[in-house]
Formats: structure tokens, C-alpha cells, sequence
């Protein structure tokens, strides 16, 4: 096994540790809202800003994987998988705010998950599977790119609501610890691909990764802050 496939095969398995990390924050906001919480307390401090650049981190990642040739099983189906969890936390975010821009946000989430596995059924059709032409290349690596700030300035919105109320709401830890693993990996699966083909993904991941250090950090801060503690009596 050359090094690409190693360390393709690790970023998959830690992948889907992250997705556990996922499933535990689904899990968490489903077992807050068997509670009884009134609307808007299920996903209390949940960003939607930052869940929406989740999604769509997961989504550039899956349309990448099919877009370069040979195409990428490694980046594939992991990401389409995650794009489906994080689309359903987007989802529990709409039925309990009730708002509007939760409602465009699961939507433009939903129709774009929709639109990406149809191009990859289009591909399997058309040609086989070989991966797209250089165009859809292009236009992959730019949403990765645009996805990065996006990134950036989602967790900055959620790192900007833990610190503003001193305390972590329904913010799962073990989310942020299981994706922070995740990112590593992909920086050295993209190492290995070579710059020339895995720039965007160090990219990405080095950014998300940086913002997950930040955030686990906060629960620390939370419960050792006096200030934090202030911020909390004042909610």
C-alpha cells in the first residue's frame, strides 16, 4: 500500500470517528428536546451559522473527491455521509427556532445535497465513473476555497456566542474532539496527494482545525472564567 492509500485509508477512518462526534451532538439536541424545552431551547447556542459551513465543508469535500481523476473513494463517501448528519442537525435547528433563515438554510442545504449526488449519478452514467472534466474541477476547488472562509467565519460566530454567554449550551465537546482528529488526518492525506492536488483540503482542514483547538479550549474556559461565570448569571 503506497502512502496515498494509507493515509487515504486513516483520514477515512477518522472520518467516520468524527461523524460518531456528530451523531452525539444529533443525539444530544433530540435527547434535550424529549425534555419538554420550550421553542428555541433545544438548540440553545447551536450556531447556524456555523452547522450551515459544516454542511457545506462535508459537501465541497464529497463533490472534490468525485471530481478529480482517478476519483477519490476516501474522500467520497465519508463526506456524502456527513453532509447527511449535519444535514439532519440543520434540520433539528429548523423545527425548533421556527424561523425563517433556519428554514432557507435547511433548504439551500437539502437542494444542494440533492443537486451533488445527481451530478455523481450523471457521472456514473455518462462516462463510467472516470471523474469530471476540468471545469467541474475548477468549480470544486473554488467552493472548497470559498467554503474555507466560510468556515473561518462560522466558527468565529460560535466562538463569539460561547464567550459572549459564558457557557457552552448544547455545544457537544466530544464533536469538536472527534473532527479535530479528523482534521489531522486530512492534512496528511493531502500532503500525500501532493500540493499540486491537495492544497485545497491541507487548506480547509488546517483552518478547521485551528477553529476546533479554539472551541475546545472555551469548554475550559467556561468552567474556570470568572467572567464566564458572570456571563452566565446574567442569562
Amino acid at each position: 500500500m503506497d502512502n496515498q492509500n494509507l493515509f487515504g485509508a486513516v483520514n477515512a477512518l477518522f472520518v467516520f470517528v468524527s461523524l460518531v462526534g456528530v451523531l452525539l451532538q444529533l443525539r444530544k439536541v433530540r435527547r434535550v428536546k424529549r425534555e419538554g424545552r420550550k421553542t428555541g431551547e433545544t438548540t440553545r447556542l447551536l450556531s447556524l451559522n456555523q452547522f450551515s459551513v459544516s454542511f457545506f465543508a462535508y459537501l465541497s469535500f464529497f463533490v472534490y473527491g468525485y471530481s478529480i481523476h482517478p476519483v477519490n473513494e476516501f474522500l467520497v463517501w465519508p463526506r456524502l455521509i456527513g453532509s447527511l448528519i449535519v444535514g439532519l442537525i440543520l434540520f433539528e435547528i429548523w423545527r425548533d427556532r421556527c424561523s425563517r433563515i433556519s428554514a432557507v438554510c435547511f433548504s439551500i442545504a437539502a437542494f444542494s445535497l440533492c443537486i451533488a449526488i445527481s451530478r455523481l449519478v450523471l457521472q456514473w452514467f455518462s462516462d463510467g465513473g472516470h471523474a469530471l472534466n476540468d471545469e467541474d474541477k475548477i468549480i470544486s476547488t473554488t467552493l472548497i476555497v470559498f467554503i474555507t472562509l466560510l468556515v473561518a467565519q462560522g466558527y468565529y460566530h460560535q466562538i463569539r456566542l460561547i464567550i459572549s454567554a459564558g457557557d457552552t449550551g448544547a455545544i457537544d465537546l466530544r464533536m469538536s474532539q472527534f473532527i479535530l482528529m479528523m482534521d489531522i488526518s486530512t492534512v496528511a492525506f493531502a500532503i500525500s496527494l501532493g500540493l499540486a492536488k491537495g492544497w485545497p483540503l491541507l487548506l480547509l482542514a488546517a483552518v478547521s482545525g485551528i477553529t476546533k483547538l479554539i472551541v475546545m479550549y472555551l469548554f475550559y474556559w467556561v468552567r474556570t472564567s470568572p467572567v464566564a461565570l458572570r456571563r452566565r448569571s446574567h442569562i
